[in-house]
């Protein structure tokens, strides 16, 4: 891996070296022109924002239950007095020791943007199928703030579609962002959905997405996004480590990338 992070790092600085260098008038003209698609790709972004908040939604008949540090929980629980619910679902299978690298590299986000969302009617709650004495110590070790509780015991998971159960592993092929297919990366993959509830109390599933749908969550994307580098990589966040191993790292931890 490390090695492979060499071959990628000498062949950018290869082509940097031979970047084309022009005066300040010709850099502003090639600027302003990457500005006009730039600003087109923003009323694009816009337009698909309002169509995303026009999409039908489903109510919630199903009853789960959570485990959080407040004991058991209803959906409706947690959206803590909120009408709007952000859940993030963290690979963190019952069995792990730790969680996702991947997820965890999102989750360093979470923090920051509640500083404001829980101010402007948004809960986020991050749900995982391992026990919650594992989310919890994980948690810690991480130096995170954001709820976290357990699905564990429940269908959250696999009806939402980031779970599967070990026949349909067995089967080869799985429902997954919105289409069926093969897969062999386990019984978990990441995703967000989001819910919203009525002044009644009525639940309504309104969006989700997986995969590379959770890349608009993760801030450092768009910094190095800035840069000459850019994202500096062969496969999918494969340069990318838990916040606290980047000194002793060893191995892949690359993954997300379906």
């Amino acid at each position: 891996m490390e090695k492979q992070l060499e071959t990628t790092a000498g062949r950018l600085d290869e082509s940097l070296a031979a970047h084309r260098v022009v005066s300040q008038e010709e850099w502003t003209k090639s600027r302003k022109e990457l500005l006009k698609k730039e600003k087109e790709l923003t009323r694009l972004n816009d337009e698909l924002s309002r169509q995303r908040r026009a999409l039908p939604w489903v109510k919630v008949d199903k009853s789960y239950i959570f485990e959080g540090t407040e004991g058991k929980l209803w959906l409706s629980d947690l959206f803590y007095g909120k009408s709007q619910l952000i859940v993030y679902h963290f690979m963190f299978a019952p069995e792990w020791e730790e969680g996702c690298p991947g997820c965890s590299f999102l989750a360093d986000h979470i923090d920051g943007a509640n500083l404001h969302l829980k101010h402007h009617d948004v809960s986020v709650v991050v749900v995982s199928r391992a026990p919650l004495e594992k989310l919890l110590a994980f948690k810690k070790r991480m130096g995170w703030k954001f709820a976290w509780v357990s699905s564990h015991g429940s269908d959250f998971n696999y009806d939402y579609h980031v779970s599967f159960t070990d026949q349909q592993l067995k089967n080869g092929t799985i429902y997954y962002n919105f289409e069926y297919a093969k897969h062999d990366d386990g019984t978990e993959s990441p995703g967000t959905s989001v819910f919203y509830k009525d002044g009644t109390g009525n639940i309504f599933h309104t969006y989700s997405s997986y995969s590379r749908g959770g890349d608009v969550l993760i801030g450092t994307h768009n910094y190095l996004d800035l840069t000459p580098k850019g994202r500096n990589e062969d496969g999918i966040m494969d340069w990318m480590r838990h916040h606290d191993k980047y000194e002793d790292f060893k191995g892949d931890q690359g993954c997300c990338s379906h």
